[in-house]
């Protein structure tokens, strides 16, 4: 081991070590190191100075491995191996493991210490089950959620004790521990795996979500159809998390080669460039979090794990974090900060100031600080990446990327001029925006020159703009980028079907009537977002009822599965528009007809519904003659009508244990128990039961009164009266050969009698 110093940071090589996870106490004294054959525990005062050693046996390495967060539990961290969790105890230089947590049947994930309980743990496995654990009793978890798929992260809410998330490939599910059968909400996240999951330090609705499609995106889980900003990067992103001061967040990239720099700090207001490169590690760092900030000090300490078998600490200065700060909001506090040092004014109140003065002392600093922070030109910056509160916000964050689209906007006289150039026809239109907007107060559209579309174009695309702003400032939601979105559809549309006409001169000229897609900024291969939380039609299926039946479905026999039988089901209905679009599975994406591709959202028109169906692009229909002879009949314009799936109703209930007309028929008398048992065997007699009608005569048999005990043992009668007893006998007698004495050999133990002396 050796050590380099450096003003900037402390590096610390451990080349034995092969750790693959790394946690920091929340002393911020500690850190360990976990590799297969021990735990190192590094002393961050002095890392150079040796490490202590807790040695393990087992032959799989550590998946995860974290202190807990609280200051009474410091000396507590857990790991996890395979489907195992233990729970180590370091006190007074010395490594133990107190117990183990088991319960998962895959290989454990991720874990997390809860926030706000020091005794709470949750896991994460491959199994589908995130369990929440309380050390004081690990038998088993005191709280268990159930996903459709594996969670890869689980991280608890830093403001909600009640709130966690998971991550189950490209998607994240919200819980409440107090609801655990099902999550709270569901946010289709990314197209691949996400790597990385963390929680924002101050908003309890906003976290950050990091992912193998090279992007961390940002979201408020009230809002989870559409991410609230996203960083686009060039490769994937293995971890991404929000600093403990100011906005920053600092991301971890997959490089493309060893020597690249993967660890970036970022500024999460502008995403535009990294705000700082850490440069000196020479592979992937695996792990990293910050240190407790030591008492009278301004800076911070990152302290990063990396594939080259170093252990870095990084210093980050005043400066350093005054590029990640707000400067509106830093000019708030300080300001606030110079109010609260003024001079007390004097207290002596002349006859006319008598009254009572009620916005004084502190009152003053947060009425001027509420006032400064409602200005509509800060409140962009005051939101903490939340819901858009001000015009100036809203445009902020518009996607400025729609394609044929060209928008100047102008938040002081709350306008924007929107420019749109589609096929032959272009459309530029003055937006004005009212004060009250978006509360219940939708915006206005204004045709101006150059626009080339006809009169009752104009008309139309007014009614559907005007459609789309209603439908959301009702709902107090900003409208402009919907309102953008439905003009390229309806002008391309339009395009469509001019030139579909012109190629067929012949056709008919209907009235156009677009439709009203309103899909969020994430264009994927799923479709619609607004049918993300849908699950997939089922196409086959069967339910037990109480009556004794079974209900069941099937698909037609006419059809098949348009893809390999080992290709996924599914996740939504919205993947039927990527099957009408050519595509497969989210994953696997045809690029046969890529001009085709169309992206359905909203609710889909007539003629829509009729193409876009389970049975039109998920099966399709066998070609064979064997089918074509199975159709039954034609439709009113003589066309085929294919058969549909059966529902079949199957009557079960001699299968079940229980019988509901036996229930109907049977009598219990206690008071003449022979009675009961003859009613009740003819009873299940008349329903077909003949099972049931041989046990209860057995009952009637071994029930007689006949056969019960006496005072007096001499006056029992024999056993062999008894109706098992002589069966039982009849049967020896078979299989041990005929003669008595054979059976009282038998019944002596097996040793032979001995024959009486006969003179």
């Amino acid at each position: 081991m050796a050590a380099r110093w450096s003003s900037e940071n402390v590096v610390v090589e451990f080349r034995d070590a092969q750790a693959t996870a790394m946690s920091v106490d929340c002393l911020g004294q500690r850190a360990v190191l976990s590799g297969r054959r021990f735990l190192y525990i590094v002393n961050l005062d002095a890392p150079n100075e040796g490490h202590r050693k807790i040695s393990r046996q087992s032959k799989w390495d550590i998946g995860a491995v974290q202190w807990n967060p609280h200051d009474s539990y410091a000396y507590y961290f857990a790991a996890s191996s395979n489907q195992r969790v233990d729970l180590y105890k370091w006190k007074e230089g010395n490594g133990e493991v107190c117990t183990s947590l088991q319960g998962h049947t895959r290989v454990i994930s991720d874990l997390d210490w809860a926030v706000f309980e020091p005794d709470l743990l949750v896991t994460s496995s491959v199994d589908t089950y995130i369990y929440i654990w309380d050390i004081k009793d690990t038998r088993k978890p005191t709280v268990s959620l159930s996903a459709v798929a594996g969670a890869s992260q689980v991280k608890w809410n830093k403001k909600n004790a009640n709130c966690l998330a998971t991550s189950h490939d490209g998607d994240v599910r919200i819980w409440d521990k107090r609801k655990p059968s099902t999550a709270v909400e569901y946010l289709a996240a990314h197209l691949s795996k996400i790597h990385g999951l963390d929680w924002h330090p101050d908003n309890e609705y906003t976290l950050a979500t990091s992912s193998q499609d090279n992007s961390v995106r940002f979201w408020d889980y009230r809002q989870p159809r559409k991410y609230l900003n996203i960083l686009p990067c060039q490769v994937p992103v293995w971890k991404a998390r929000y600093t403990p001061f100011s906005n920053g967040l600092v991301t971890v990239m997959v490089p493309q080669l060893r020597r690249e720099n993967s660890l970036l700090l970022w500024n999460v207001f502008d995403l535009n460039t990294p705000v700082h490169t850490f440069v000196g590690h020479d592979d992937v760092v695996l792990e990293f979090q910050w240190r407790k900030q030591k008492e009278g000090s301004k800076d911070y300490q990152l302290v990063t794990w990396s594939r080259d078998q170093t252990l870095r600490m990084w210093r980050i200065d005043s400066q350093l974090q005054r590029l990640c700060a707000n400067d509106i909001l830093d000019g708030v506090e300080d300001l606030i900060d110079g109010i609260s040092h003024l001079p007390e004014p004097d207290k002596t109140l002349h006859p006319q100031d008598s009254e009572p003065q009620h916005n004084s002392g502190h009152g003053d600093e947060e009425a001027l600080k509420e006032d400064f922070l409602n200005d509509p030109l800060v409140g962009k910056k005051t939101d903490q990446l939340g819901l858009p509160q001000t015009l100036q916000q809203e445009f902020s964050l518009i996607n400025v990327q729609i394609r044929n689209v060209n928008v100047e906007m102008d938040a002081v006289s709350r306008s924007c001029t929107v420019s749109v150039h589609c096929g032959n026809h272009r459309v530029r239109m003055l937006v004005m925006f009212p004060v009250q907007y978006p509360n219940n107060a939708a915006p206005s559209f204004q045709f101006i020159n150059p626009t080339s579309i006809t009169a009752s174009m104009k008309a139309k695309l007014l009614k559907v703009l005007k459609d789309t702003s209603l439908q959301k400032v009702k709902r107090n939601q900003s409208c402009l980028e919907p309102c953008l979105r439905q003009l390229v559809s309806w002008l391309e549309s339009v395009v469509n079907q001019e030139d579909s006409t012109s190629s067929n001169p012949y056709a008919l000229s209907n009235s156009v009537t677009p439709p009203l897609p309103t899909f969020a900024r994430v264009s994927n291969a799923y479709g619609s977002y607004q049918d993300s939380n849908i699950p997939f039609p089922r196409t086959s299926g069967a339910r037990f009822c109480g009556a004794g039946y079974l209900v069941y479905f099937t698909r037609p026999m006419t059809m098949h599965r348009a893809v390999s039988p080992t290709e996924p089901t599914p996740r939504s209905l919205s993947a039927l528009s990527a099957y009408h679009s050519g595509l497969i599975t989210p994953m696997k994406i045809r690029t046969e007809t890529p001009g085709n591709l169309r992206l359905y959202s909203g609710s889909p028109t007539r003629s829509e519904k009729e193409q876009v169906s389970i049975s039109s692009f998920y099966y399709k229909e066998r070609k064979s003659r064997r089918w074509k002879s199975k159709r039954e009949g034609t439709d009113a314009n003589n066309r085929p009508i294919k058969a549909a799936g059966k529902v079949i109703i199957q009557d079960i209930s001699c299968l079940l244990p229980v019988h509901k007309l036996l229930g109907e028929l049977y009598i219990l008398n206690v008071n003449n128990i022979q009675e009961t048992c003859q009613k009740n065997a003819a009873s299940a007699l008349a329903v077909g039961r003949r099972d049931l009608v041989q046990v209860w005569s057995l009952a009637m048999v071994a029930t007689d009164l006949c056969l019960g005990p006496k005072s007096d043992p001499d006056l029992e009668i024999p056993w062999a009266q008894h109706p098992f007893g002589r069966q039982l006998l009849e049967s020896l007698k078979q299989r041990h050969g005929a003669g008595l004495h054979s059976l009282v050999r038998v019944f002596s133990g097996g040793f032979p009698l001995r024959k009486p002396n006969v003179p």
